[in-house]
C-alpha cells in the first residue's frame, strides 16, 4: 500500500486546488480528490516540476494512500457539504487521524462538529484561511483553532505555506473550541467594513466632487504609499484605471451597483447582537450591500424624492480631508472587530489572544494593512486591553484624524451621499469617547413603562418608581 501522501485535500476547486499546490511547492506530498476528474487532472498539470501531486475521484482512493496520522482538509462549501463529507470520512478513517475544516464555517457547526468527531477518537480543527485564490497559492493568512493536539500536528505544514511578515509566519493557533472559525467570521465582518467605507470616499469624490477615474486611481495610488497602505486600498487603485474591452469605458461604471454577499457580514452582525458588543460600522456596512439589491425600488426612489445634489466645490482640498478620514475610520472598524474578538474570547470560553489574531492579519489576508503593526505592538505591550481606541499611541494616531472625518461626514450629508458606514463609524467613535449617553433617559423610560428598573449614581442598588406621572 502507497502511505507516501503528506497530506489531503477534499474539494478541488479554486481555493482547494491552489492551496495543495502550494503545500507541494513547500516540499510535502500531497493528494485532492474531487469527484469531477478534471478538476483532478487539472491539479496535476499545474504542478510544479519535481512536486508530489495527485489527484483521484474516491475518497478511499485518496485515505489508503495518507500517512498517518492523516491530515485531511475539506474546502467545500459551508453547511450540510460539510457534515456530508465528514460522514463519508469517519469510516474510513483511523483513531488521530485529523480533519480540518478550511470554508467559512459558522462557528457553531464547528462547535457541534468538534464534538461529534472528537467523541468518535479523531481530531477536529476549524481552521479560517483568507487571501483569495493568489494568497492560497502564494501564501495566505491561516486561522486555526481549537483541538491543541491537531494544531501541533498540522503546525509544520501550516508555518511552511502561510505568508511570511519579518520573517514570522501568518498564522497561529487562535484559541480554543471554534476560535478559528469565529476569528475569520470577525476579519470577514471587518472586511465588509472597510470596502464600505473605501466605496464611499470613492463615491464622495466621484458623484460628490466630480473627479475622473484616472485621477482616483492617482489618488488612491498615492494613498497606498503612505499611512492607508493596504492591500483593500491597493486594489482599488488598480480597479479605478481598468478599461472596458467591450466598450472603452472604465470598467468599474460598467459594473451594476448591485452587491453580493456570501453570509459571514450577516453572522458577524448577528452574532455581536448576542454577545453584545457594539459594531455599528460593520452592521452598516452589511445593511448597505443588502440595500443595493433593491435596484428598482432605488431607481424609483430617486425618481420620488428629487432634490438639488450638494456638489463639493473645493475638491483639492477635499482630497487630504477624505485620505484622513478613511484612515480614521479604517481604524475604528478594525477596534470593533477586536473588541467583539475580546468579548467572545470571555463569554464563549475561546481564550483568543489578540496579538495572535493581528499577527496573522499582518499578510496574506484581505484585510492586511500597515496599521495592524500598529495594533500588534498594542497587544503586545498590553495583552489585556480591551479595545485598541485606549492604547495611548493609537489615540495618538487617531486624535488628529478626526477632525477631518467629522468635516467628511458633514459633506455626506450635504451631497445626499448614503454614507452609512462612515457616519456609523463617527458615531460609535463619539458614543465610545463620551462620559455620559443619553441613556440615562432610556432607561427611565423603560421602568416606566415596563418596571425594567434603573440604577441611580448616588447610591448603591435597583430603583423604581412607582408614580412617574405625577
Amino acid at each position: 500500500m502507497n502511505t507516501s501522501f503528506d497530506f489531503g485535500m477534499v474539494g478541488l476547486g479554486v481555493m482547494g486546488r491552489n492551496l495543495l499546490l502550494n503545500i507541494a511547492d513547500h516540499g510535502f506530498s500531497v493528494i485532492g480528490f474531487d469527484k469531477d476528474a478534471e478538476k483532478g487532472a487539472s491539479l496535476e498539470s499545474s504542478a510544479t516540476a519535481g512536486t508530489t501531486v495527485k489527484g483521484v475521484t474516491t475518497l478511499e482512493e485518496m485515505v489508503k494512500q495518507l500517512a498517518v496520522p492523516r491530515k485531511i482538509m475539506m474546502l467545500v462549501p459551508a453547511g450540510k457539504p460539510v457534515d456530508d463529507v465528514i460522514d463519508s470520512l469517519l469510516p474510513l478513517l483511523d483513531q488521530g487521524d485529523l480533519i480540518i475544516d478550511g470554508g467559512n464555517s459558522h462557528y457553531t457547526d464547528t462547535l457541534r462538529r468538534i464534538k461529534y468527531v472528537s467523541d468518535k477518537g479523531f481530531h477536529f480543527m476549524g481552521t479560517g484561511i483568507s487571501g483569495g485564490e493568489f494568497g492560497a497559492r502564494t501564501g495566505p493568512s491561516i486561522m486555526p483553532g481549537g483541538d491543541i493536539k491537531a494544531w501541533e500536528i498540522i503546525k509544520p505544514i501550516f508555518e511552511s505555506i502561510a505568508a511570511h511578515v519579518d520573517g514570522e509566519p501568518c498564522v497561529a493557533y487562535m484559541g480554543k473550541g471554534a476560535a478559528g472559525h469565529f476569528v475569520k467570521m470577525v476579519h470577514n465582518g471587518i472586511e465588509y467594513a472597510v470596502m464600505q467605507l473605501i466605496c464611499e470616499i470613492y463615491d464622495l469624490l466621484h458623484r460628490g466632487s466630480d473627479i475622473p477615474n484616472d485621477r482616483l486611481h492617482e489618488i488612491f495610488k498615492s494613498w497606498n504609499e503612505g499611512e492607508l497602505k493596504s492591500y483593500l486600498v491597493e486594489i482599488t487603485a488598480d480597479i479605478l484605471k481598468k478599461k472596458d474591452p467591450i466598450t472603452g469605458n472604465f470598467l468599474v461604471d460598467m459594473i451594476n451597483d448591485k452587491a453580493g454577499s456570501k453570509g459571514t457580514g450577516i453572522w458577524t452582525s448577528q452574532d455581536a447582537l448576542n454577545l453584545p458588543v457594539a459594531i455599528p460600522t460593520i452592521d452598516a456596512a452589511v445593511a448597505m450591500r443588502t440595500l443595493s439589491g433593491f435596484k428598482d425600488e432605488r431607481i424609483l426612489a430617486a425618481r420620488l424624492y428629487k432634490s438639488d445634489f450638494g456638489k463639493i466645490t473645493d475638491a483639492e482640498s477635499f482630497i487630504k480631508q477624505a485620505e484622513e478620514a478613511l484612515f480614521a475610520a479604517i481604524l475604528i472598524s478594525y477596534a470593533q472587530g477586536l473588541a467583539m474578538l475580546k468579548k467572545a474570547s470571555e463569554e464563549l470560553d475561546m481564550a483568543i489572544e489578540l496579538k495572535a489574531a493581528v499577527k496573522v492579519w499582518r499578510g496574506g489576508c484581505i484585510i492586511r494593512s500597515v496599521l495592524l503593526e500598529d495594533f500588534y505592538e498594542s497587544f503586545s505591550s498590553n495583552p489585556q486591553l480591551t479595545n485598541i481606541l485606549l492604547d495611548t499611541e493609537i489615540v495618538k494616531l487617531l486624535d488628529s484624524k478626526q477632525h477631518s472625518l467629522r468635516a467628511v461626514v458633514a459633506k455626506v450629508v450635504e451631497s445626499k451621499i448614503g454614507g452609512a458606514a462612515l457616519m456609523s463609524t463617527l458615531a460609535y467613535f463619539d458614543a465610545f469617547t463620551t462620559e455620559k449617553m443619553p441613556t440615562n433617559l432610556v432607561q427611565a423610560q423603560r421602568d416606566y413603562f415596563g418596571a425594567h428598573t434603573y440604577q441611580r449614581i448616588d447610591k448603591e442598588g435597583i430603583f423604581h418608581t412607582e408614580d412617574w406621572a405625577s
